[in-house]
């Protein structure tokens, strides 16, 4: 199952939740974090901020001190969960294979036309790309 790819291992689902709360405010103490999660389920000081250390450590969050206040920031960009989310979801929905998701969009959902072009402009720079660095 998924690991470590490239840069910053995989979340849990607590740990993604959190990381909600990090990029919706942009910088929280773990106090903060759990009053919103406490929202929803009673969660305990502890538990929050050893996921916010394991975030740290596995490259999701920084932080800075402020007193004895530590504050922790986004170091990956929302847009690497979404990353992780989509091989999740080729790999144990599709079989591994991209196409079948892409199929699955298409019959499922289908595509606006501003969306169709868009994805036409992202093919043909992966294309672009792919043969700058020699690939077929």
């Amino acid at each position: 199952m998924g690991g470590s790819r490239g840069g910053a291992s995989g979340l849990s689902p607590a740990q993604a939740e959190i990381m909600e709360i990090v990029w919706d405010r942009g910088e929280v103490s773990a106090s903060e974090v759990r009053e919103v999660l406490s929202a929803t389920r009673p969660v305990a000081r502890n538990t929050v901020r050893t996921l916010l250390e394991r975030m740290e450590e596995k490259g999701w969050l920084r932080h800075r001190e402020e007193g004895r206040t530590f504050l922790y920031s986004a170091a990956q960009p929302r847009r690497a969960t979404i990353g992780q989310k989509v091989r999740e979801v080729v790999d144990t929905v599709c079989g591994g294979s991209a196409e079948a998701l892409v199929a699955a969009l298409l019959d499922d959902r289908g595509l606006s036309a501003g969306e169709l072009m868009r994805i036409r402009e992202m093919l043909a720079q992966a294309r672009a790309t792919r043969a700058k660095k020699g690939g077929s």
